[in-house]
C-alpha cells in the first residue's frame, strides 16, 4: 500500500509559495447581502497545472466507467442499504471528487462525495477575484445558470413537465455551517422561475402521490441531508415519495451507494478485482495510479495495519466531512481498537501539496485539497481548500475555498 514520492520543482509548486498575491474582493462578495461563514473563503488563489487538471478529469471518466458495469453495481450494492437497490432516473447533482497532488504534481483521488457544498459559493468565488500579478488575467468567469440547468434536466429525465418547485433540504438548515448557500441558490431558483423553500425533512409529508410543504407541492428535492440512506424517522415522508417515484431527491441513496461508500474505493483501487469485474487494462492502469491504495479494515489484518499506521489514514466507510477520520501516526492504541469494531477503510496517506501566504505579516504554509464538482461525468468547477491540521475544516484563519488558476508565468 506504498506510493513513492520525490521532490520536483515546478514552477506551479514556486507560485504556491512566493506569490502572496490578494485577489478576492471581499466588496464584490459583501454585495451579496449574505452573512458568510468565518474562514470560508482564503484571500488568494492556488496555482495548478493544467496536466495535472486533465489527469484529474481522466481519473474520473475512468471511475464513471466502472460504475456503468452490472458487475460493478452488483458488488457495491451487496453491502448497500435496501433503498439503494431502487433505480431511480435522476443521476445525482454535485458529486465531488477530492484529491491531494503529490510533489510530481501527480493527482491522487481520496475519495467521492455525494452531498459535496461549496459549489455555488465557489462560483461566486471564482467571480470576486482580482487580477493576479502571476496570472495573464482573471480567472474565467463561471455562469451559474448551468446549476440551474442540472436541476431542471434531473426533473426532466423523470418526467416531461416543467419543474416548478424545489426543496432544499438539511437537518435544522438554518443552522448548517453553509446555510448561507442555501440562501444563495433559494434566489439563484428564483431568479429563474422555480419556487424554492429551505426545509428540514420533518417539514414534508407524502399523501395523494405527492410530496409537500405546507400546501406546496414539490417536485424535486436537493438532498442536503448526511443520513444517504433516508433511514432516519424524520425521514419517512422523503423516502416515501422517493421509493414510490413521486419525488425526485437528488443525490439519492443509489448515488451514494455507488460513488460514496469509502468501502468502493477498496474496489476501485485493487487491480485484480477490477480485473474480475471486467474492467479493461488502460482503465485499471489509470485508477490504480490515480486513486490511493485502499483496504478494508478487518481483525484478519490488524496487525499488519498497526505497524503500517504511519503511512495510512483511517476513515469510515459511510463517513462525511472528515468525521471520525484519523491519521495513522496520531493514532492511539485504544482509538484503534475501537475502529476495529466499526466499518473502516485504511488508506495510503498522500501528503497534500502545500500553498504559502502571508498573513500579519507572518508567511504560513497550508495544506492543499482540490475538489472537482462533477455532473454526468463532466467537471463543472474545480476549486482548492486550504487549511492546517489533520483534515479540511474551515476552521483555519486565512484558509476556506480558493481559487484554482491554470495559466500562469513566473
Amino acid at each position: 500500500m506504498t506510493v513513492a514520492h520525490c521532490r520536483t520543482d515546478s514552477l506551479e509548486n514556486e507560485l504556491n509559495h512566493t506569490c502572496h498575491c490578494v485577489t478576492l474582493n471581499r466588496d464584490t462578495l459583501a454585495r451579496l447581502d449574505v452573512t458568510l461563514p468565518e474562514n470560508i473563503f482564503a484571500n488568494s488563489p492556488v496555482f495548478v497545472a493544467e496536466s495535472t487538471l486533465q489527469a484529474q478529469q481522466d481519473i474520473i471518466a475512468a471511475i464513471e466507467q466502472v460504475i456503468t458495469l452490472p458487475a460493478y453495481q452488483t458488488h457495491v450494492l451487496s453491502y448497500a442499504p435496501k433503498i439503494a437497490q431502487f433505480v431511480t432516473p435522476a443521476q445525482g447533482v454535485f458529486l465531488g471528487y477530492d484529491f491531494h497532488i503529490d510533489t510530481h504534481g501527480k493527482p491522487w483521488l481520496i475519495e467521492i462525495n455525494t452531498n459535496a457544498g461549496g459549489a455555488l459559493l465557489n462560483a461566486l468565488l471564482l467571480n470576486a477575484q482580482n487580477p493576479c500579478l502571476h496570472a495573464p488575467g482573471l480567472p474565467t468567469p463561471f455562469d451559474d445558470t448551468q446549476f440551474v440547468t442540472m436541476f431542471q434536466r434531473e426533473w426532466l429525465l423523470a418526467g416531461s413537465q416543467p419543474l416548478r418547485t424545489i426543496a432544499i433540504v438539511d437537518d435544522t438548515p438554518e443552522q448548517q455551517y453553509l446555510y448561507a448557500e442555501f440562501v444563495l441558490f433559494k434566489r439563484l431558483f428564483e431568479q429563474h422561475g422555480i419556487q424554492a423553500i429551505i426545509c428540514a425533512p420533518q417539514e414534508l409529508r407524502y399523501h395523494s402521490q405527492q410530496l409537500w410543504y405546507e400546501n406546496t407541492p414539490i417536485d424535486l428535492v436537493y438532498n442536503r441531508l448526511t443520513d444517504f440512506s433516508l433511514l432516519e424517522k424524520n425521514q419517512q415522508a422523503l423516502a416515501a415519495a422517493y421509493l414510490a417515484g413521486n419525488a425526485v431527491i437528488t443525490p439519492h441513496p443509489r448515488a451514494h451507494a455507488l460513488y460514496a461508500d469509502k468501502q468502493n474505493l477498496t474496489i476501485l483501487s485493487n487491480a485484480a478485482i477490477l480485473e474480475e469485474l471486467g474492467v479493461d487494462e488502460k482503465t485499471r492502469h489509470i485508477l490504480i495510479n490515480g486513486i490511493a491504495p485502499t483496504i478494508s479494515v478487518e481483525n484478519k489484518n490488524a496487525d499488519c495495519l498497526w505497524a503500517e499506521r504511519k503511512q495510512l489514514f483511517f476513515k469510515p466507510t459511510k463517513g462525511y466531512g472528515s468525521k471520525a477520520a484519523y491519521r495513522g501516526d496520531k493514532l492511539t492504541k485504544r482509538v484503534f481498537g475501537e475502529i476495529l469494531t466499526a466499518d473502516y477503510v485504511a488508506q495510503t496517506f498522500i501528503p497534500p501539496s502545500s500553498r504559502q501566504l502571508r498573513l500579519l505579516d507572518k508567511l504560513e504554509t497550508f495544506k492543499i485539497d482540490i475538489r472537482a464538482y462533477v455532473y454526468a461525468g463532466e467537471i463543472q468547477l474545480t476549486c482548492a481548500r486550504l487549511y492546517q491540521g489533520q483534515t479540511t475544516n474551515f476552521r483555519t484563519p486565512g484558509g476556506g475555498f480558493a481559487p484554482v488558476i491554470t495559466h500562469f508565468q513566473g
